[in-house]
């Protein structure tokens, strides 16, 4: 099997603080920053950064839902990890700052891929679909704090 991987990044207008502390908040900002991919959002457990246990459903395709929950970690300033304990997903966040008012938001998800041609088609295909969702999510995200 091999790792396949989605990387999707955007400058903000925001401090890397409030960024970063937008994407923490997921008892309260985060759910409202979900593109139309993800459904039945919920906090099971903390709700703030470290410690945050949520589930969610991911409509990657028509085809395709993955149903994740999600064990939040923050392992460095700026940092989010989001590991799935319902498959190999692991989701980090990094926030940096980008000169002046401005931050650098990056978004890298990793998986094991499948084997063959399924294989072949997911490492082709889905960097590409999760990169636009993320890239909407980002947008989103941008939306919320520039406006602050």
């Amino acid at each position: 099997m091999a790792q396949v991987e989605a990387t999707t990044e955007r400058i903000i207008a925001a401090d890397a603080e409030a960024v970063f502390d937008a994407l923490a908040d997921y008892s309260g900002t985060r759910g409202k920053l979900l593109p139309e991919h993800f459904s039945e959002y919920e906090v099971r457990e903390g709700g703030d950064g470290e410690g945050t246990l949520v589930h969610w459903k991911l409509q990657a395709t028509s085809k395709r839902v993955r149903d994740c929950l999600l064990e939040v970690t923050e392992p460095s300033d700026g940092r989010l990890v989001e590991k799935d304990r319902n498959s190999s997903m692991v989701t980090t966040w990094t926030v940096t700052p980008a000169g002046e008012g401005r931050s650098k938001a990056v978004v890298t998800t990793v998986w094991d891929g499948a084997g063959g041609i399924g294989g072949f088609f997911e490492r082709t295909f889905a960097p590409k679909g999760l990169g636009r969702i993320y890239d909407t999510f980002l947008a989103n995200l941008a939306q919320e704090v520039e406006k602050g």
